[in-house]
């Protein structure tokens, strides 16, 4: 009969502890980063963004055009980008919201709590 030394699964179990520690802090670490207000402009510039906000039936579709325009079905309004944040205004206050992009998904943020999120499509989608 071949017996394994105890030593064995206790070193698997604590590398596999160490790996999930390790994968978490990188996930961690991800989402504070911040993105510069250039890489939110050359994220979204010319791409529409289809999603929705935390209130239910808030389904929006936008167009940020390159020159600072939003065009939605029946709207107009503008956008810019600073460190880590993208500003919305419609017309009345402008309203700033932190942004994390992690391939085509969007999501916006305000004080840690997720307030709107959605998926950019290249071209404009609401003409």
């Amino acid at each position: 009969m071949h017996t394994i030394p105890l030593r064995a699964p206790i070193l698997t179990t604590l590398s596999a502890v160490l790996l999930s520690a390790a994968m978490l802090t990188s996930a961690s670490a991800a989402a504070d980063t911040k993105l510069s207000g250039e890489a939110i402009a050359s994220a979204v510039s010319g791409h529409s963004y289809q999603g929705s906000m935390s209130a239910p039936g808030s389904a929006f579709n936008e167009y940020y055009a390159p020159d600072g325009t939003i065009h939605g079905e029946g709207y107009t309004g503008n956008w810019t980008t600073r460190e880590g944040e993208m500003c919305f205004d419609y017309g009345e206050d402008t309203t700033c919201y932190q942004v994390s992009i992690d391939g085509p998904s969007m999501v916006l943020r305000q004080d840690g709590t997720i307030k709107g999120n959605g998926m950019l499509i290249e071209g404009n989608t609401v003409n």
